[in-house]
């Protein structure tokens, strides 16, 4: 791992190694080297944009593979071509010079009969002198008929059967060098003595030293005085290269061609499917923002046109159920206004006529009395619903109107909090404000805010089952929240994302009569919506739940976090198993609720990222943070997840308010 450093034992490439953290205290699987993703990052990225064109473009993906798969079938087809020229061409030429061979050796042999036959006529011993001349017009007149068409060696035998004779030396035709012929071939010439025998070779040429291939064939023979010797016959492929180079060529040419235009006939004919699939997802993105006047263009009577038919009858179909639905919801809208509004009228007489009986019922027996506060009591109920419905007609109709100004939250809280105090005595219920040391401003609508905090706070009371409420404020950032908190029986695991439904209950088995119109929290989120803020839930069955309101510090703003986490620090899955005991008498109740202290953004703070998809209300993580960011810290504080918890403890209640 390299040589010891002068600061330790370890060797410096083991420290800059592990400093990298590749595996980290011997784990597998440890975060990689910087160096390594720095390489990394560095090849992927001129990979990207080809990669996303790739997945992106179907049209792309069928003209490659189409021009893969030409290529490889004529590659293929064409090393068969290739093989089986060669093979022909090489059989061609090897029955030729086997032909020529054996015709040449026949020559010598009766070249050699005729000087033997003159010898035995003048004498012998005269013979023995013309020996070697007697071998070079031999390989010439072998040589003469066919000028580069073949070449002739003639080389002593090495069997040892005949004395060496000086002037037999090796003779060949044109610049061939006579260690052109091999020396195994050379053994298997002198072992089968008569038989003549071949091999694939090469020829070098004497004065170049260029070499070429060549067919080899030779055969032992006598000369003219009786001594053994070899004759070789050597055919170059030179003519045959050339061919099997043209058919080459030739095959590579039309393959280039034929790859090129089956990658274009690939391109018009993918086209004319992949155009009207193109058009169809253009149109599908159009319709799916608003645009339901759009058709597509259908021409022909092919498969293709039947689908745009299709596509044209669904869209034409869907526009005109929406423009049912718009038609039904608005008729829908403007008699729930109409209703709420002529509603008004009598509804007026009724809680004058109300108030009187109400007053009098002093002077009434018992039973008229108690008639008189029930209807009292409806009446007053009946007009809390009639505003509700009144404020969810301008909110269906776009009709409410923002009056933001700069206010401060605590005044808010303390109103709000004035107001439910009553009903928290009553309840036995402690409403604790915490956060409110320094101030919390935000341009709001303080009408429609402190509706909001008070549908939170009165909720809480009524549904906290006699514990404490904490009402937390904090500032970080550009956000502003306010959460409501009681331990009462919680939500069930999914409520959190139905509680700001219109009239929804927990319980449906109890009595729409009692609790509050079923609006309050629908409005209440409507509310927070048009100040472009969350309204958000979180609940635990047996734990209680949390109720947090976002704002924007500046109206108009984006929100890119909260400084409150959904879920608080005193949840069950926070808590340490010491911590979860019963709950304690009344009087320490308080001490058992953990203080949750506010922290500054610093100036430098990266604020996490916001989810566009988590609309407010829906309980879910809208937040991406760190797990190492405090749960207090600003606009850092989510948690991982804002689900309850699963438990079957506890029963739901009622958020009707």
């Amino acid at each position: 791992m390299g040589r010891p450093d002068p600061a330790g034992e370890i060797p410096l490439l083991r420290r800059l190694w592990s400093g990298g953290h590749l595996l980290p205290d011997g784990a597998s699987g440890g975060p990689a080297h910087p160096v390594i993703r720095l390489f990394g990052r560095w090849v992927r990225r001129p990979l990207l944009p080809a990669a996303r064109l790739w997945r992106r473009n179907i049209q792309l993906r069928v003209v490659a593979t189409t021009l893969l798969m030409s290529l490889g079938v004529v590659l293929l087809l064409g090393l068969v071509v290739i093989g089986q020229v060669r093979n022909g061409l090489l059989d061609a030429k090897r029955h030729a010079a086997q032909g020529q061979a054996v015709g040449g050796f026949e020559v010598a042999e009766q070249m050699a009969d005729r000087k033997s036959d003159n010898r035995g006529q003048d004498g012998a011993g005269a013979g023995a002198q013309d020996s070697g001349a007697w071998l070079n017009a031999l390989v010439e007149q072998l040589a003469s008929g066919g000028k580069g068409a073949y070449s002739v060696v003639a080389l002593s035998s090495d069997s040892g059967e005949t004395p060496y004779v000086a002037s037999r030396g090796p003779r060949a035709s044109g610049d061939v060098q006579p260690d052109s012929v091999p020396a195994d071939l050379r053994r298997r010439v002198d072992e089968g003595r008569t038989a003549p025998y071949e091999r694939y070779g090469k020829i070098v040429h004497a004065g170049s030293g260029d070499s070429e291939p060549a067919l080899i064939i030779g055969k032992r023979l006598d000369d003219n005085n009786g001594d053994a010797y070899q004759l070789y016959y050597l055919f170059p492929f030179t003519q045959e290269e050339k061919s099997l180079s043209l058919v080459k060529g030739t095959l590579a040419t039309a393959g280039v061609f034929v790859v090129v235009l089956l990658g274009a006939i690939a391109w018009v004919v993918v086209r004319q499917v992949v155009t009207p699939v193109r058009m169809a997802a253009e149109i599908s993105e159009r319709l799916a923002a608003g645009l339901l006047q759009e058709r597509m263009k259908v021409t022909g009577e092919d498969d293709i046109a039947r689908l745009g038919e299709s596509f044209n009858k669904m869209a034409q179909n869907l526009q005109l159920k929406i423009q049912q639905l718009e038609e039904l919801s608005r008729m829908q809208r403007r008699f729930v206004s109409d209703v709420s509004h002529e509603l008004r009228t009598p509804l007026t007489t009724v809680r004058m006529a109300a108030d009187v009986i109400h007053e009098a019922r002093e002077d009434f027996d018992p039973v008229t009395a108690r008639s008189a506060e029930l209807l009292w009591g409806q009446v007053d109920r009946f007009e809390s619903l009639l505003s509700d419905l009144l404020e969810i007609s301008r909110f269906d109709a776009g009709a409410a109107a923002l009056e933001a100004e700069p206010i401060d939250l605590r005044d808010v809280v303390h109103r709000v909090v004035d107001g439910a105090e009553p009903l928290a005595e009553a309840k036995g219920t402690r409403i604790v404000v915490r956060g409110a040391e320094s101030p919390v401003i935000a341009e709001a609508d303080p009408r429609r805010v402190e509706r909001v905090l008070r549908n939170l706070v009165v909720n809480a009371v009524e549904h906290g089952e006699g514990r404490d409420v904490v009402v937390r404020l904090a500032t970080a950032g550009g956000a502003v929240a306010v959460a409501v908190r009681d331990y009462g029986v919680g939500l069930k695991p999914g409520e959190a994302t139905r509680v700001f439904n219109r009239f929804w209950r927990a319980d449906p088995a109890r009595a729409r009569t009692t609790g509050g119109t079923g609006l309050g929290l629908s409005i209440a989120v409507e509310d927070a919506r048009l100040h472009g803020g969350w309204l958000q839930a979180w609940g635990e069955p047996g734990g209680g739940s949390q109720f947090r309101l976002t704002l924007p510090r500046t109206a108009g703003d984006v929100l890119r976090g909260s400084p409150i986490p959904l879920e608080p620090e005193d949840s069950r899955r926070n808590r340490r198993p010491a911590d979860t005991a019963p709950p304690e008498p009344a009087a320490e109740r308080l001490a058992a609720v953990p203080a949750q202290p506010r922290s500054a953004l610093p100036a430098d703070a990266a604020a996490p990222s916001a989810d566009p998809t988590a609309l407010p209300g829906n309980g879910a993580r809208v937040v991406r943070g760190t797990p190492e960011t405090p749960s207090d810290g600003p606009l850092g504080g989510q948690e991982p997840s804002a689900r309850p918890t699963p438990s079957n403890e506890g029963e739901g209640r009622p958020r009707g308010r």
